[in-house]
């Protein structure tokens, strides 16, 4: 039985997004960005949302982080609506967007001074934080110092120091070469397995798609709406180099490369 699967079984769902629409005002009319999309996503499953540009994917999740709100439709976390911005949903963006004045381990601490809560409950989990992701000895440094993949583990950090329900990622690797993206790949898919975080990951590349999703949600152009879920039934902890599993990896790869060069614009919300 796939993790999903499992999942409905325990009937454990972390975000349920219901019959959701978005439409933009433009400067020769409306703009519709996402139509009817619904979709359930379970407690600690590691969701990615592929599709060609445009189709909206960035704007879902947005109203999932309650940074805007849907034209129609609900987004619920945890059992409640979302309507504005909440503590237990953290976001990473693509770039890092670290104070450069701040060393590694007080951008981490950010979160905790903006909420008002206790630095010294919470120095410990950063320092846990920063050695999970090989940071610790980077701790006192600037940004400037830092490579862009370790500026984005700071930014992974500062994100987790919350200890979110629900981690929402947009595209946080594509600004970084294609070694470091796979490394920080691995990284994540560790973390996940060791924090059980619920993780909605928005990509463009289908070999980071395989590698880290419990299951794919493709989505349309034009307006985006759910193409098709794909669930992934490899065994974690994966890889890209020579495997048990590389089939298996090829297999579904070249499907989900087949959902996005055949998009007919028509949604058919089909579970494989």
């Amino acid at each position: 039985m796939g993790s999903f699967a499992l999942l409905l079984t325990k009937g454990l769902m972390m975000i349920t997004i219901d019959g959701v629409s978005q439409t933009f005002k433009g400067r020769s009319g409306p703009v519709e960005a996402i139509r009817d999309l619904s979709l359930t996503i379970g407690e600690g499953e590691f969701l990615t949302v592929i599709g060609r540009s445009g189709c909206g994917k960035s704007t879902l999740l947005r109203m999932v982080a309650g940074l805007l709100k849907p034209t129609a439709g609900t987004v619920t976390v945890d059992g409640s609506p979302v309507r504005d911005p909440r503590r237990d949903v953290a976001m990473v963006f693509q770039k890092p967007a670290l104070l450069p004045w701040r060393t590694v381990q007080d951008n981490v601490m950010l979160p905790v001074e903006i909420f008002g809560w206790r630095r010294s409950e919470h120095r410990p989990r950063a320092d846990h934080l920063l050695e999970m992701t090989g940071l610790t000895a980077f701790a006192k440094r600037l940004p400037h110092e830092l490579s862009g993949g370790m500026q984005q583990r700071v930014a992974l950090c500062r994100a987790l120091i919350q200890s979110p329900k629900v981690m929402l990622m947009d595209e946080p690797f594509s600004a970084l070469d294609a070694l470091t993206r796979e490394e920080l790949a691995v990284e994540l898919q560790r973390i996940h397995m060791d924090l059980g975080t619920t993780i909605v990951f928005v990509t463009h590349s289908i070999q980071e798609a395989v590698l880290l999703a419990d299951r794919v949600a493709v989505l349309s152009s034009g307006p985006g709406r759910l193409r098709q879920l794909v669930e992934i039934p490899i065994p974690r902890p994966r890889t890209f180099g020579h495997n048990a599993h590389l089939e298996q990896v090829a297999g579904v790869s070249a499907e989900l490369h087949s959902l996005l060069l055949n998009d007919e614009h028509l949604p058919t919300s089909k579970t494989r």
